[in-house]
């Protein structure tokens, strides 16, 4: 769904998730990204690379923690998260436009459901290894 909006931005859903994401003023560890996204590192690096060669983030060296680095948004990249968030409130707006709370509510609860499963799943196949 935020993939076909983020499309007409000539972007990704994860790319606006990351945009989204990232502290304006202090930065974000690349290592708290992938957790809040359910992203391998690799899939993640990818992405950031991406972003960097396209002039929305830089990557610096971490102060506090010389092993990691800190992810800030270029002046292009503030105006990409403006985008980002406006494509997302729009797209909300028509989601509460169109459904009921009832059905929504029940939505999240299928979500949730199929989630907890997802993870169950994962779990279990883990242990058999």
């Amino acid at each position: 769904m935020y993939n076909e909006v983020a499309a007409g931005y000539g972007a990704t859903m994860a790319t606006g998730y990351v945009l989204l994401n990232i502290d304006k003023e202090l930065g974000t560890p690349s290592t708290a990204l992938g957790p809040k996204m359910g992203m391998e590192a690799t899939s993640l690096s990818r992405i950031l690379k991406s972003m960097e060669e396209k002039g929305l983030i830089e990557r610096k060296p971490n102060p506090a923690d010389g092993r990691s680095v800190l992810v800030f948004l270029t002046p292009f990249g503030i105006e990409k998260r403006r985008d980002a968030k406006a494509a997302v409130i729009g797209f909300n707006q028509q989601v509460f436009d169109r459904f009921s709370p009832s059905e929504l509510e029940t939505f999240f609860k299928v979500i949730t459901g199929i989630e907890t499963m997802l993870q169950e799943n994962k779990l279990a196949t883990q242990e058999l290894k």
